[in-house]
């Protein structure tokens, strides 16, 4: 292929993130449910996470996220092509939270839809991302996770209820110019879902098949169910083989990959992951620790805390990859380039 017929190449360009500003800790969920601090970390690597104030919601913290990866793309609001926010916690129904953050930040020109794919919802909007750009249907796009799990969490169900946190998180995508190295590149993404295993991990009511009741709500049933060890199974299984196919589908192998970063689910998956790759743990990026599990934020915030702490830095190839409810999970390969936050 010459360079006249050559695809756009799709980089990100920009990072945001918002975090509210209330810290839950272990300490204090002890309080409140049956648990410790020495259970929690030892079973999850947390140590404490964002929790929402009742002004915050999924659209404000989406707002502010935007915002701040716009600014770190140099990107004016009114010159993306597409807004796409990946949540499975929406403002409303409907209209969709993209289409509100849109009308918010000034995206003008842009349209505007949500995602879910729950905790893999920023690979997935990644990928659609990258297939409007490198197909030449956009050249600008925001990606936003932004999630308030603490409105559907149990806090009567230790098992769930220590492992989420709140935030958002989002990204900037550009088509990156002919020899413009210093944008990197989204060099290729996978996906794959598994509808047989949904009932291991949902929030049963809410949807057309038990609308919201008062039986639903006595039953707690607008709540996360979580079936643990089958989702730890899942999620190892998944990640690792999704960053299997990734790779191979870019001809690259696993010692081309400088930094690993795994959804922030629970550090036992990350580390199952790990040995399953069988990477050096200095490749492996994990704040799980100061903000449990946001979902679909949580990619985007740890691509951001590793930019922030000189972790990530530009030329390095960033393998990433999300799993979640449905079960829904996938992975992508990213050659960093010159991000600023």
């Amino acid at each position: 292929m010459n360079n006249q017929t050559r695809l756009p190449r799709a980089a990100i360009t920009g990072l945001g993130v918002y975090l509210p500003s209330k810290i839950l800790t272990n300490q204090e969920l002890a309080k409140i449910v049956d648990t410790s601090d020495d259970w929690i970390v030892q079973r999850t690597g947390i140590r404490e996470r964002r929790i929402a104030a009742p002004e915050e919601t999924t659209l404000s913290m989406a707002i502010e996220a935007s915002k701040q990866a716009l600014a770190s793309a140099r990107l004016g609001a009114d010159q993306l092509d597409l807004v796409i926010c990946a949540t499975l916690i929406p403002e409303h129904t409907f209209p969709s939270t993209a289409c509100l953050t849109q009308d918010a930040i000034g995206a003008t020109k842009a349209g505007a839809f949500d995602l879910e794919a729950a905790c893999a919802g920023f690979v997935y909007a990644l990928s659609v991302a990258r297939a409007y750009i490198v197909s030449g249907m956009a050249k600008n796009i925001l990606v936003i996770g932004s999630e308030t799990m603490s409105r559907v969490i149990d806090w009567q169900d230790r098992s769930t209820c220590v492992l989420f946190g709140d935030g958002a998180g989002a990204a900037v995508i550009q088509a990156a110019q002919e020899g413009d190295t210093a944008m990197g590149e989204i060099e290729s993404v996978v996906l794959m879902s598994d509808g047989a295993k949904a009932c291991h991990l949902m929030i049963p009511a809410g949807g057309s098949k038990m609308p919201a009741s008062e039986q639903t709500v006595r039953d707690r049933q607008h709540f996360i169910k979580m079936n643990g060890p089958e989702v730890f199974k899942g999620a190892v299984r998944g990640m690792a083989d999704a960053f299997h196919q990734v790779l191979k589908s870019t001809n690259l192998q696993l010692e081309d990959v400088d930094l690993m970063v795994a959804h922030q689910a629970n550090a036992r998956i990350i580390e199952g992951v790990r040995s399953r790759l069988d990477l050096p743990t200095s490749k492996v990026y994990q704040n799980l620790q100061r903000y449990g599990n946001t979902s679909g934020a949580s990619i985007p915030i740890a691509l951001y805390d590793a930019v922030r702490e000189d972790v990530l830095k530009e030329g390095m190839r960033v393998a990433v990859a999300g799993f979640g409810g449905g079960f829904a999970w996938g992975a992508a390969v990213i050659k960093w380039g010159k991000v600023t936050v």
